[in-house]
């Protein structure tokens, strides 16, 4: 059986809000270079054939290019303008997808996730159609109840990450639907059209850069690389 072409939506909707930077998170240098352009090179260093497709806000697509002049950065990548949600923006990024495939969707803003992980999860997806990385929780959790709160066994939990993969026929029918509340990532998005997800093992490096503690903690595992 032919392999099926790999593609990777990701996306990078952030702006620099929770981080207190005017620049938008992806765009804030981790050793010496912006954080999308670390988590592009983790999908390159993956599959070198990898057909990528970069959404960001409409308005970041000059500053993008610049930045990519000014770091010399030559990684072929398609960009596209984003949506109003993460929603809109999976959508259109969606729209550069020809033909049939494995799609995987990921957080600009994941510098740090390892090559055997995106391959474990196109494998996954590949077998069963989805594959969405996750890790267990460290901590206890307490789930809120109208009395107060109650404690719940965290064995039973997962904590969702990126990449998750799908075949794009599973992926383009989930976004043909409407947009949901509930829909807060693809998998939930997939999930609601009937379709099983399958969960494969992420890693606790495969932080999320969101807040200035984040930052702290990626340029140690920059570093550290």
């Amino acid at each position: 059986m032919a392999q099926l072409p790999e593609y990777a939506i990701i996306v990078a909707g952030g702006t620099g809000a929770r981080m207190q930077h005017d620049l938008p998170k992806q765009f804030i240098e981790v050793a010496g270079k912006p954080i999308l352009m670390h988590t592009i090179e983790r999908f390159y260093k993956y599959n070198p054939a990898i057909r990528l497709i970069v959404v960001l806000p409409q308005e970041q697509l000059t500053t993008w290019r610049e930045l990519c002049r000014k770091h010399n950065f030559k990684l072929f990548h398609m960009t596209v303008a984003g949506g109003t949600t993460r929603f809109g923006s999976v959508k259109n990024g969606l729209g550069a997808v020809m033909g049939d495939g494995l799609i995987a969707v990921h957080d600009g803003v994941r510098p740090f996730v390892e090559v055997e992980t995106i391959q474990a999860a196109y494998v996954a997806a590949t077998k069963y159609g989805s594959a969405v990385v996750a890790v267990s929780p460290k901590d206890s959790i307490r789930e809120l109840t109208e009395e107060g709160s109650r404690a719940v066994p965290r064995t039973k939990y997962k904590l969702v990450q990126t990449p998750q993969v799908f075949q794009a026929s599973i992926l383009r029918k989930a976004y043909e639907q409407p947009e949901q509340e509930y829909f807060t990532d693809d998998a939930s998005v997939v999930e609601s059209i009937g379709e099983s997800i399958t969960l494969v093992e992420g890693s606790y490096r495969n932080i999320k850069i969101t807040t200035p503690e984040d930052l702290i903690l990626a340029e140690s595992f920059a570093s550290g690389n």
